[in-house]
């Protein structure tokens, strides 16, 4: 695995000047890493605030929920992950949801999308048919207490090639711009200090791809939205409504 190389710039903004342009408290840019999670949380360790940012063009080890793979290859998306502190306890259980619908609903994105922006749940993007982005919480933990959270987000500019489905966003379209977006979205989700409240529960359902659709997991059924907790609600056969805390979900066509 090539060793890891400091970017001095991130699509044309010197890194010195990339926080502010992105909206972050501090910001470091990457050319290759392994993974900019762990990066992250590197950094954390050192004393860096909540809003700081770490970008790579390439990751060599990049990851997702489950320790699955994200293809992050040179200029094909935006690979970044954001320190928060101080998450409420009880927003942390619903901040991957919180993220993706913060990003959803973003204006950078939603303008560079082909067709609308779709959420499955917990923790991915849709474009159409084809994943856009997934989101990645990780907490560092001081007894009972999150000491740091590293939100991940990994979003495709251009469409991953074959044999790997996913969407992308369209062409001219700013890494810039997207990084920006991430940012508001993990700092915006980081200030909640509760559960989705009627709002959110209410946007969720208006971006959610799989309601109403047939599951065989995490559950088998129905899926009928989610709880204020982030849970999934699922009608089994017997019309019983079910809810998963955890999993993937996985449709009948999968």
């Amino acid at each position: 695995m090539p060793a890891s190389r400091v970017a001095d710039a991130y699509d044309g903004v010197p890194v010195a000047a990339l926080a502010a342009a992105v909206g972050a408290t501090s910001a470091e840019a990457w050319a290759v890493c392994a993974s900019t999670m762990d990066l992250a949380h590197d950094a954390a360790a050192r004393g860096a605030p909540g809003g700081h940012v770490v970008v790579a063009d390439r990751q060599d080890a990049g990851r997702g929920r489950g320790g699955k793979a994200w293809a992050s290859e040179s200029g094909a998306g935006v690979w970044a992950s954001v320190v928060l502190r101080d998450v409420a306890p009880l927003a942390l259980g619903v901040l991957s949801l919180r993220v993706g619908l913060a990003l959803a609903t973003h204006p950078v994105l939603r303008d560079a999308a082909a067709a609308p922006l779709a959420l499955k749940w917990p923790n991915d993007l849709f474009v159409g048919s084809g994943k856009l982005a997934g989101v990645l919480v990780e907490v560092r933990w001081r007894g009972t207490v999150a000491e740091w959270v590293v939100v991940g987000v990994g979003c495709n500019v251009r469409a991953p090639t074959s044999p790997l489905a996913g969407a992308g966003l369209r062409a001219g379209c700013s890494r810039v711009a997207v990084l920006g977006a991430i940012v508001d979205a993990v700092r915006a989700a980081g200030t909640a200090r509760a559960a989705l409240d009627d709002a959110e529960l209410v946007a969720w359902a208006a971006h959610d791809r799989m309601r109403g659709r047939r599951i065989v997991a995490p559950v088998a059924g129905v899926v009928a939205g989610i709880d204020a907790d982030g849970a999934l609600r699922v009608v089994d056969s017997a019309g019983t409504v079910q809810r998963a805390v955890a999993g993937s979900l996985v449709s009948e066509e999968e």
